[in-house]
């Protein structure tokens, strides 16, 4: 039941995104006028469809998920979730159905109000519990992280989620978030600044449990907490300029860089074990140090490629760290005490466990990126026009042949060939040119 509902929950959510950055087109709207006579808000056609489809198919595998033969199981968390996220179903279908009757009128009008909150709040929420919920499964199906072992556990499975979706976040906003930067006034960094803050406040005094013996790592967790804490603070502190505007730095990558480099000298009791925490540190290592080379190279503390910081097209090297982190989440989901065990008692080389691990996060990626695109191409259709226009020539326009964000040619390449065959046309030919005409009359 669980990827499945993940899947058309996670399909959902982007699908019902909030509005955010795109090229404002002004084609339809009427002379004298200041909106277009068009919907505010134009919903998929798909859906409703989606939803249907999703609900059926959870609904299957909740009572498919009782049927089972085979392998017996103890009172377990995945069953227990099973019910929670079974009744948060039920309510969104009861809220889409009663949104579906469009009543707006009297105490609905109140009531509609309230409906539309929630039902956006499940919607949203409903990806991230279907993610614990296949953890879940999976845990549960191993029989891992019991007794001793759920500490453990909770660390690598809640930090190795936490990488992975901050490693979506970044891409959602480097794709389709860049006008909600805009909006907040606030940089990325800030935001990114104040949740290390947070979350190192949270390990220095969780990571320990404090009037006993320091054992194992509490001491190199701690301390860990601890710098996350203090650069956070000062991230912050750095990510606005004297006159308030918006500004980046590079504290976040730096934080990113240094854990990576910790948790690669991370010592471990299994070789295999040893193997893997070091390629997670320096996947992260790599996503800090990408993070780094991004702002002060690729976009030189601007917000994006785009100098307006409105652009909708990303360059190469930003899809990068997003990439890098979700890749340092499944290797650190992965490296617990009990998979250790049972890979290195099969005999399972580090080298292929890692490749498979990357191979995971590589269709993760993809997911994410299909679903985004998704997105954007129903929330901002292109112009075909405009497409077609700057399809004429391989190459005009910008480097690689891609077409600019706002769709039209380079103006300076435009009036760089009108200077050039300026005094080679006659008047006649100038008729017969409406681009060449236009230029001259501007």
């Amino acid at each position: 039941m669980a990827p499945l509902h993940f899947l058309a929950a996670a399909a959902a959510l982007i699908l019902a995104y909030g509005a955010v950055a795109h090229e404002h087109h002004d084609d339809k709207i009427p002379e004298g006028e200041g909106v277009s006579p068009d919907p505010i808000i134009v919903r998929s056609r798909w859906h409703v469809p989606l939803q249907t489809l999703g609900a059926l198919l959870a609904i299957l595998g909740y009572f498919l998920g009782h049927a089972h033969g085979g392998r017996q199981f103890a009172p377990n968390v995945h069953a227990s979730f099973a019910t929670v996220l079974m009744l948060l179903l039920i309510a969104q279908i009861v809220f889409g159905v009663y949104l579906k009757f469009h009543m707006e009128q009297g105490i609905h009008a109140r009531i509609r109000r309230w409906v539309v909150f929630s039902h956006g709040v499940v919607g949203k929420i409903m990806p991230v519990l279907s993610w614990v919920q296949m953890l879940f499964g999976g845990i549960t199906a191993l029989g891992f992280c019991r007794a001793d072992h759920t500490g453990q556990c909770l660390a690598h499975f809640i930090m190795g989620s936490a990488f992975i979706g901050y490693g979506i976040v970044l891409l959602i906003l480097l794709l389709v978030g860049q006008a909600w930067l805009k909006r907040r006034g606030k940089s990325q960094e800030w935001f990114d600044s104040l949740l290390i803050a947070a979350w190192g406040f949270v390990n220095t005094f969780t990571e320990h449990r404090w009037g006993g013996p320091w054992v194992k790592n509490d001491l190199q967790h701690t301390s860990m907490g601890i710098v996350w804490f203090c650069a956070g603070i000062l991230g912050i502190w750095l990510s606005r300029k004297r006159d308030g505007r918006p500004k980046r730095n590079l504290i976040p990558g730096m934080v990113i860089l240094i854990t990576g480099w910790a948790m690669s000298a991370h010592p471990q009791g299994l070789m295999l074990s040893t193997h893997v925490h070091t390629v997670f540190g320096y996947t992260l290592m790599a996503a800090g140090a990408a993070r780094i080379i991004e702002i002060s190279f690729v976009l030189r503390d601007r917000q994006s490629v785009d100098e307006e910081g409105e652009g909708d097209e990303a360059s190469s090297w930003q899809y990068l760290t997003p990439f890098l982190l979700c890749a340092s989440g499944f290797l650190f989901m992965g490296a617990t005490e009990e998979q250790m065990a049972l890979l290195s008692g099969a005999n399972v080389s580090h080298v292929s466990y890692i490749l498979i691990l990357y191979s995971i996060a590589f269709l993760l990626f993809l997911f994410v990126a299909m679903l985004l695109n998704l997105y954007a191409a129903h929330a901002w259709p292109l112009d075909k026009n405009i497409v077609m226009k700057t399809n004429v020539g391989v190459g005009e326009g910008t480097a690689n042949g891609a077409p600019r964000e706002n769709g039209h040619l380079d103006r300076r390449m435009r009036d760089a060939e009108d200077f050039e065959l300026e005094g080679l046309m006659t008047d006649d030919d100038e008729d017969d040119k409406p681009g060449i005409k236009h230029s001259q009359s501007t």
